[in-house]
């Protein structure tokens, strides 16, 4: 499949609900010209006007409207071949007139009736005023979104002939080759989203209705200074609602008190983190992960961790297996990242486990598990389902040699090899083989447990975990070769496959009462459908879970402002502690960053008063084993509205790089912090 092919296959995110949320969401990316002297908004009429007067009244500037009409081309008025703008200025696509062969008289009699127009629509929006002064201001010149961008750019040109002290566009939406164009030519540029592929401006908003000559009146009538907005500005900040609603979180975690009330009958709880190397989320998490299996019952962690490497902790924490210590039971994390499992943080909570399921033992108490849901391990899994086979069945065992031998053709744990070669007719697909095993692992179950004994369930369910992993490794790794969200979704919905097998595993041995915590990143964890990647049909755990067990499901996420983490520069490179940059304006993580709390709890479970700045559409941070900070927006950022996205984010504004458990003298030195560049 081709690139344009597996583009027009994408579906586009639409972002904001409406033209006045957009303009809310750009205001708070402004934030830096409020306040200053002798700035003015122009919203290009009619669509730009309700995103401009948001900003606007956010900033206290004046408001007024510039208008550009469109230059149809002769016998085909939609297809643009220029733009007229206020002050009369003429831009002409001299491509375009060349082509069509337009002459100068057909342009000039053009210009002349939508000059005509022009003039009519500043007459009616203005009710007779004169248009604002622009000499010595800044301006920043908003409209609802550029597509070629011909219509801004008129408007900038005709502006640059007012002697202005400099121009800022901002719009909602933008291809990014159209924001990078502009940035060339004006003093600043604010894109607050660059959708790819960008198929029209109107995709990014639920809400795209034509705005009237009527509201454009209304809104250039309606003041965005003076006393009218002061009284606006002079309510609670979104930071100040937020200071006045969150909980402190010692260190990340919340009072108990907290936690009973949000957690409540819970049978999953998901546990996120806006990083896989942030040693506070790690440790966070691992003290809120005791509470629930002491206090609430909770039978184990449910990890986002290869099946086999994550069983044998299990075996471990459990007083089985031939591992003598935590560190041993992690040291099948071999596959990168392994610092996220290998790390000082997980050994210690490996201890713990293992200490408190001796206890339980001791006590004839139910023990707590530590499990894997993911699904890159398809080459260890298929030794782990033969070896099983080999120990209770050696014909199933060699039945299954002889199915997995078809994967042998790619090299060994290659599972990319495998996929590209299936993926592009390179080598055949064991997609047969793969289903087929795994239906006689499922067939088998029951002759199996009868045979051998209920203590050889576990076993059992273990190795037709692995064969259910091959199979949807098979077909993930052939996806990784098509569209990014299908490939994504394969692993989301086997993780969501597994958590569901695992409970009703567990179930059998608690009459039906197995509860589980989930730890994963927030990119899982949380509900994509508050994300700009579900406009694209991207599905998470987190959502899955949602729509599996309703109320029954908490989603909490981490996030924080600055400070350092464990991460590499390139996939399979070495861990690095990096420096991590103050997040950017217009971000959750700023918005927390003001509230001026080291850590704090806010969900609008807990406290109402959270939900309407939960609930306005953000910038969120996403550090995953890579990151680069130089292409921090468009690497690490993504658009979120946190209040769906999660059910409780706890914020801890400074934080430090995990620990791995062999550490690089690169990775003590560290990072030297630095002031970097503002990028896109």
């Amino acid at each position: 499949m081709t690139t344009t092919q597996r583009a027009n296959r994408e579906r586009p995110r639409r972002v904001f609900r409406d033209r006045r949320e957009a303009g809310r969401v750009l205001a708070d990316l402004l934030g830096a010209y409020r306040g200053r002297d002798r700035v003015i908004v122009l919203g290009l009429a009619r669509g730009g006007i309700p995103v401009a007067w948001e900003i606007a009244a956010a900033l206290a500037a004046p408001l007024d409207a510039f208008i550009v009409r469109k230059l149809g081309a002769p016998g085909n008025d939609e297809f643009a071949m220029g733009a007229l703008a206020s002050g009369g200025r003429v831009v002409l696509n001299d491509d375009v007139v060349r082509a069509l062969r337009v002459s100068p008289q057909q342009v000039r009699d053009v210009a002349e009736r939508e000059g005509r127009e022009l003039l009519r629509r500043e007459a009616a929006y203005r009710s007779g005023r004169p248009p604002l002064d622009l000499a010595g201001r800044t301006v920043i010149l908003v409209d609802d979104g550029l597509a070629t961008g011909s219509t801004m750019m008129a408007a900038v040109q005709a502006i640059l002939e007012m002697s202005p002290r400099e121009i800022v566009i901002a719009v909602p939406a933008a291809p990014e080759s159209t924001c990078r164009e502009f940035a060339r030519i004006v003093d600043d540029v604010v894109c607050a989203s660059m959708p790819t592929p960008f198929l029209a401006v109107g995709e990014s908003f639920w809400d795209f209705t034509q705005v009237s000559d009527d509201e454009v009146r209304r809104l250039l009538a309606t003041p965005t200074t003076g006393l009218a907005t002061a009284a606006r500005r002079l309510a609670e900040t979104p930071a100040e609602v937020i200071d006045r609603a969150a909980i402190d979180a010692p260190s990340g975690v919340p009072p108990r008190e907290a936690l009973e009330e949000l957690i409540g009958d819970a049978r999953v709880v998901l546990i996120g983190e806006s990083s896989h190397g942030t040693e506070e989320f790690y440790a966070a998490r691992a003290e809120i992960t005791k509470w629930l299996i002491e206090e609430k019952g909770f039978c184990g962690v449910a990890a986002e961790a290869d099946w086999p490497d994550a069983y044998r902790v299990n075996r471990y924490v459990r007083g089985q297996g031939s591992d003598i210590s935590a560190d041993a039971a992690l040291s099948g994390f071999e596959r990168f990242p392994a610092w996220m499992w290998r790390n000082t943080v997980v050994r210690d909570f490996v201890d713990w486990l293992h200490r408190h399921n001796g206890r339980q033992r001791g006590l004839g108490a139910r023990e707590a598990g530590f499990y894997g849901l993911d699904l890159y391990s398809m080459h260890r899994s298929m030794r782990e389902v033969v070896d099983y086979l080999d120990s209770v069945d050696p014909a199933a065992g060699q039945r299954a040699r002889e199915r997995y031998a078809c994967f042998d053709r790619a090299s060994a744990d290659d599972g990319q090899a495998y996929g590209f070669a299936a993926a592009f007719g390179a080598g055949l697909s064991c997609e047969r083989q793969a289903v087929e095993q795994l239906v006689e692992m499922q067939q088998s179950t029951f002759d199996h447990v009868l045979r051998d004994g209920m203590s050889a369930e576990d076993e059992h369910f273990h190795a037709q975990q692995n064969a259910q992993l091959v199979r949807d490794a098979e077909a993930y790794y052939r996806a990784m070769f098509g569209t990014r969200v299908n490939s994504w979704n394969l692993r989301d919905r086997h993780m969501a496959q597994a958590l569901d097998a695992l409970l009703a595993h567990l179930d059998r041995r608690t009459d039906g009462r197995a509860r589980l915590v989930v730890w994963a990143h927030n990119s899982h964890v949380g509900d994509a459908r508050a994300t700009e990647v579900g406009g694209d049909g991207q599905l998470t755990v987190g959502q899955l879970a949602r729509q599996r067990y309703g109320e029954r499901a908490r989603l909490i996420g981490f996030t924080t402002y600055a400070g350092s983490v464990t991460a590499a520069s390139d996939w399979g490179a070495i861990a690095e502690r990096k420096v991590v940059r103050p997040a950017l304006n217009g971000s959750v993580e700023e918005l927390f960053h003001e509230v001026d709390r080291p850590a704090f709890l806010i969900s609008s479970l807990l406290t109402r008063a959270a939900a309407q700045p939960l609930d306005t559409i953000r910038l969120g941070r996403a550090i995953g084993v890579i990151y680069l900070p130089a292409s921090e927006r468009q690497s690490h950022y993504y658009h979120v509205r946190p209040g769906e996205q999660f059910d409780a984010i706890i914020h801890i504004d400074r934080t430090t790089a995990l620990q791995p458990l062999e550490v690089t003298s690169g990775w003590i030195a560290g990072e030297t912090p630095e002031t970097y560049p503002s990028g896109l």
